[in-house]
């Protein structure tokens, strides 16, 4: 049996990287593409959230007091894998009050990053988790936050 994910991991998307400001990212487009020809069988889900004002309607957000958040999660032989993203402006900031673009550009970004966690250019978000000008710490304050 093929391993889904080497074989999603090898493929070369350094030509479809794109860079916006400090970030790399890999275009939706390619990145639906690519997953298509390899596992059209793959499924994609936008999770739905209750609308707060109206709880019998379903919107593709979540509304929280830290902000809004979009979830999508992709579906490869079986194994699922879900990206949980903040909805945010072409800056990268967070939005508090998001329009409908800025929603759907983050559902965009989630998926392409759910199709990652299933190997397809994961490399371009190593690092992504550790902040710029990240102060160091001593074990001791590290470990009051712990």
């Amino acid at each position: 049996m093929t391993n889904y994910f080497q074989s999603l991991s090898s493929i070369d998307v350094s030509p479809h990287v794109k860079q916006k400001g400090q970030f790399s990212y890999l275009s939706w487009p390619f990145a639906i593409e690519a997953r298509g020809q390899y596992h059209p069988e793959a499924v994609i889900q936008v999770k739905r959230f209750p609308l707060p004002s109206a709880p019998e309607l379903e919107v593709p957000y979540l509304e929280t007091p830290l902000g809004f958040f979009v979830e999508v999660s992709v579906i490869i032989d079986g194994v699922i894998r879900s990206q949980l993203h903040p909805v945010l402006n072409y800056k990268n900031e967070s939005v508090a009050s998001p329009s409908t673009f800025e929603i759907n550009t983050s559902i965009q970004r989630a998926m392409v990053k759910a199709i990652a966690l299933h190997g397809l250019g994961l490399f371009i978000y190593q690092g992504e988790d550790l902040p710029l000008n990240a102060p160091d710490y001593t074990d001791e304050q590290h470990d009051q936050f712990m």
